[in-house]
């Protein structure tokens, strides 16, 4: 076994040494057949206590439990985008760095802490999938959809956006629909792990719904300046609805079941990284959590194109352009001529020409972007503002009701929501747009006029 191997079964650099030997001796006197090497070193970079006494390996499992001196950790460096990033967010990105498999790193301009890997954190890997640097909330997105509808009817014909928004999909944690809605992803194989199986019923029944936390689903005013080719959008102001929501309640049954499965068999040199236990992506877990992250991608995909769908159709309105990206999530890239598992959790996919929409709050616009392809950022973006004040921090400071009526003379409708989410809790969207212009490139804007949010309080994001 090389090097490489070594270290994709979780033999940290410093007892690589120490497990080549280890195999030479016990192969070439034939104490061990070749083709149990693999199952032997697994086995004892999972449990090192139990072989300390193997005439080969003996002192491999040792080396494995000696202390960690700070210079034995292999960390990488990253890049930060935006100076409005606190210190605890920087602790988070360095400790992620520390994870053995790390090979690239960046910190977005919206980022905060998170579990784990910051929100707005981007982190690639080289074998490995972290369940924590994906997310809680797998492959949650953002989806625009243009309208057929003149932008005069937003207030010509508010009741009936408002009944559109009310009736179209549902809010809170655990909301579903009465009656499951039709959509192809619910044909597809959902016995791929335990968790997807048992939970396809309740995936079907959450279909079309938005949950809580930052999530939301509003009508607003597309503004294009320049045509949009590849949209078929000519200059001019548009009626579109826009949504973010992920996998819902599976999303989050899969992370936490696979990052327990992680952390349980994280190597005790490298506990300190906590959250951010791996699985090797040879291991039947690390195949199973691929498999789930990728249902659930698919999944989220489809909840947005039911909750546009059914409250379009409510309206009146055709759908005649789109555009959608996901974040939380992680794929297989390749940078710096070799593949990696790049993570980007509240972050933007924004290779070059890549479509995407990161969005401000419910006061401030969205920005629909075309991706610049920067390496140093591992073609990546923000995934929107980033919160500047925690949730207990803003419902402590602000009532709710007060907001709303001062939004209104705005001319921004709330229909429902959190004091947990008001616009004062986000950073300026504006001068986060600024701090990444090196990244993508706006090429449309999208102002929110009527809005609609969970109002339970409970974070989902």
């Amino acid at each position: 076994m090389n090097s490489q191997q070594l270290r994709r079964i979780g033999v940290p650099d410093r007892c690589l040494k120490s497990a080549t030997t280890a195999i030479q001796n016990a192969v070439s006197s034939g104490g061990v057949p070749s083709k149990d090497i693999k199952r032997l070193v697994r086995a004892i970079v999972d449990a090192p206590r139990d072989h300390l006494e193997h005439p080969y390996f003996g002192s491999f499992a040792q080396s494995l439990l000696d202390e960690v001196q700070p210079a034995d950790l292999r960390a990488i460096d990253y890049q930060t985008w935006g100076s409005q990033i606190d210190e605890g967010t920087h602790h988070q990105m360095r400790l992620a760095c520390e994870v053995p498999s790390a090979r690239g790193a960046a910190l977005m301009p919206d980022a905060h802490i998170g579990y784990g890997l910051p929100i707005g954190g981007v982190l690639a890997t080289e074998g490995t999938v972290i369940p924590y640097a994906v997310g809680v909330d797998i492959a949650c997105r953002m989806k625009l959809s243009v309208l057929d509808m003149p932008v005069a009817t937003l207030k010509d014909k508010f009741e009936l956006y408002r009944h559109a928004l009310e009736k179209g999909t549902r809010f809170g944690v655990g909301a579903a629909h009465e009656t499951p809605k039709d959509h192809a992803v619910m044909d597809q194989d959902w016995s791929i792990t335990r968790i997807t199986r048992e939970q396809r019923d309740k995936a079907w029944r959450q279909l079309g719904t938005s949950g809580s936390g930052n999530h939301f689903v509003e009508f607003g005013v597309l503004t294009v300046a320049e045509p949009l080719a590849d949209l078929g959008l000519e200059p001019g102001t548009y009626v579109a609805l826009l949504s973010h929501s992920g996998s819902r309640g599976v999303g989050s049954s899969v992370c936490s079941t696979y990052s327990a499965i992680a952390q349980a068999n994280l190597p005790k040199q490298f506990e300190q990284v906590g959250r951010l236990a791996w699985l090797d992506l040879e291991t039947e877990a690390g195949q199973e959590y691929w498999a789930a992250m990728n249902l659930m991608g698919d999944y989220a995909a489809a909840n947005h194109d039911v909750i546009h769908r059914l409250v379009s159709k409510l309206v009146g309105a055709r759908i005649v352009a789109g555009i959608e990206n996901h974040h939380n999530f992680a794929w297989k890239e390749q940078h710096g001529g070799r593949e990696v598992i790049v993570h980007r959790k509240g972050a933007t996919p924004a290779a070059v020409g890549e479509l995407g929409v990161i969005p401000g709050s419910m006061a401030t616009p969205a920005f629909l972007v075309r991706g610049k392809g920067n390496p140093s950022s591992l073609n990546s973006a923000s995934h929107g503002a980033g919160r500047c004040m925690s949730r207990t921090q803003a419902r402590d400071k602000y009532r709710w009701n007060a907001v709303r009526k001062d939004l209104e003379r705005k001319g921004i409708h709330v229909l429902s929501a959190g004091a947990d989410e008001v616009p004062y809790a986000y950073k300026d969207i504006e001068a986060v747009m600024a701090d990444q212009k090196d990244l993508v490139e706006i090429i449309a804007k999208f102002d929110p006029a009527i809005v609609k949010m969970s109002d339970d309080g409970r974070a989902e994001d």
